[in-house]
């Protein structure tokens, strides 16, 4: 039974040719590729897939119409045409790195800091409270906190300075208290 094959049987002319082609036009062809790419081994690939178009299909090139330079430019810029299309058509490749921690972490440790906080946020006066929920949680300047607050702003400082004290002592003094939850 014979084989088909979709480009004619190799042939030495044909080896030939193609070292031709590279030897007259493989410079060219690569500052082409190169200058289209931006990636010196990419065009490389370009290049090469370019001449293999070219050993399938010789007589494209000696049909009489344009230059073979002409031929391989085209060609090769199809071929980059081609890959452009192809890689927006699928969603970027993501190298997978197994030293890195897993995408979703576990949010028990912020669910307990949050719960920590608030327990001592609500162990404030109103009014120190207040400071802090305007200057950390809103991120108002202080002058901004006390427009908002209705006060002077050293007024604002004198409570913030009180509050975080506050705060800190009711963490046992700048460490917070999960032991007692994580004991």
């Amino acid at each position: 039974m014979a084989r088909l094959r979709s480009h004619p049987i190799q042939t030495a002319g044909d080896d030939a040719l193609i070292r031709s082609l590279f030897a007259e036009h493989g410079r060219a062809l690569l500052a082409y590729a190169t200058r289209l790419t931006g990636d010196r081994a990419a065009a490389e690939d370009v290049v090469q897939e370019t001449l293999l178009r070219a050993w399938r299909n010789p007589g494209a090139m000696v049909n009489g119409k344009g230059s073979v330079r002409g031929w391989l430019l085209t060609v090769a810029r199809n071929i980059v045409i081609d890959r452009s299309r192809a890689k927006s058509a699928r969603p970027a490749e993501v190298a997978e790195n197994p030293t890195a921690p897993p995408t979703v972490r576990d949010h028990a440790d912020t669910v307990v800091d949050s719960m920590v906080v608030t327990e001592a946020l609500n162990g404030l006066s109103d009014s120190h409270r207040d400071v802090l929920v305007q200057i950390y949680f809103r991120g108002l300047s202080v002058a901004e906190a006390a427009r908002e607050l209705a006060i002077p702003p050293g007024t604002v400082k004198s409570r913030t300075y009180h509050a975080l004290r506050a705060l800190r002592d009711a963490f046992g003094g700048g460490q917070l208290a999960t032991e007692e939850v994580a004991g």
